[in-house]
């Protein structure tokens, strides 16, 4: 049977989460809504759908599930209305930047028993996949100790910078999602220190574009979190995991694996420098994944919980960077 989905945004991930959803068999997408009436024409001309609005698309019953690509700011209402139209769910991170107003989405969802799928696409890129297949598999023993690298190569438009929540909510919320991931236990608490060295327009705009961050479990695990909003030689996207009997990493990717050598030395290509590019391989994997959970009817991961476990983290980051100690994620 054919699953029908619906796109909700027809931007730049909306159109990365169409190009893989049409590489699966079995899936149409039939309709594709956006504020942006010429780009939803483009893509649902690209993908062989109708344009329509999300009353429409909520209250259509051939349509089984939805993607929510739309601004943070609609991505609770959406939610909420979908679960109460039935329909399963996949939504881009964050659920929203207010933590209260997350949960009572969720209590939505669960009182509509919908699948919910949040959108943490670093999950399914392979190389850090297999990091969580080595320690599953005990080949480091016991995980003691997490580092996460992750460097844009240029910060985001200022416009952007002021809507997105903070550094903390927009781009560390996907390194405190991949920290519980790998650590196995949920984060206690938190340190942070952040400054705007990059760009001072952007300290101005009230947020941080360089920041480090070290998460710690109950039982002393530990995470450390490295941010910046430059690289000059790249997307810089690194993770090395230490346990009790040995090492497991991930190095940064390359668009092609090859070394030449010269009089000058041993040369390899340039790092990728887009996160679509660099992990066009994951929202792959993740809308796979997510239209698999649906076809044998088991809830997908991340789920909302995974959600609002990430958001918790990033407003105790925030208090941290505030207060100068510790603060416990609540």
């Amino acid at each position: 049977m054919t699953l029908s989905i619906a796109l909700l945004g027809a931007g730049r991930i909306g159109t990365v989460h169409a190009d893989a959803l049409s590489r699966l068999a079995g899936v149409a997408i039939t309709a594709v809504a956006d504020a942006d009436a010429e780009a939803a024409r483009r893509l649902a001309a690209r993908h062989g759908a109708a344009v329509r609005d999300a009353a429409t698309i909520a209250t259509d019953g051939a349509i089984d599930a939805v993607l929510i690509c739309t601004p943070t700011d609609t991505h609770a209402d959406l939610i909420e209305r979908f679960a109460r139209a039935g329909k399963a769910i996949f939504c881009e991170k964050p659920i929203d930047l207010d933590p209260a107003r997350a949960r009572a989405c969720l209590e939505v969802v669960a009182a509509c028993g919908v699948p919910l799928m949040i959108g943490f696409n670093r999950r399914f890129d392979p190389r850090f996949a297999a990091l969580r297949r080595a320690i599953e598999e005990g080949r480091i023993g016991t995980v003691e100790s997490v580092l996460i690298i992750s460097r844009d190569p240029a910060p985001p438009p200022l416009d952007y910078i002021r809507r997105s929540g903070g550094l903390f909510k927009d781009m560390t919320i996907h390194d405190f999602d991949m920290a519980r991931f790998l650590l196995g236990e949920e984060i206690a608490a938190v340190r942070a220190e952040a400054a705007a060295l990059v760009d001072p327009a952007i300290g101005a705009a009230g947020d941080h574009d360089t920041a480090t961050v070290i998460l710690t479990t109950a039982s002393g695990r530990q995470a450390v979190i490295v941010n910046s909003r430059r690289s000059g030689y790249g997307y810089d996207q690194r993770i090395e995991v230490h346990g009790s009997r040995g090492l497991v990493a991930a190095p940064n990717p390359v668009p092609a694996e090859i070394v030449t050598a010269d009089a000058a030395g041993l040369h390899r290509p340039p790092l990728h420098d887009f996160f679509m590019t660099r992990y066009r391989d994951a929202y792959r994997a993740e809308m796979a994944a997510f239209v698999a959970a649906l076809r044998e009817g088991r809830p997908p991961r991340p789920d909302g919980r995974d959600g609002l476990a990430a958001l918790a983290i990033a407003e105790a980051a925030s208090r941290a960077l505030a207060s100068g100690r510790a603060e416990p994620v609540a």
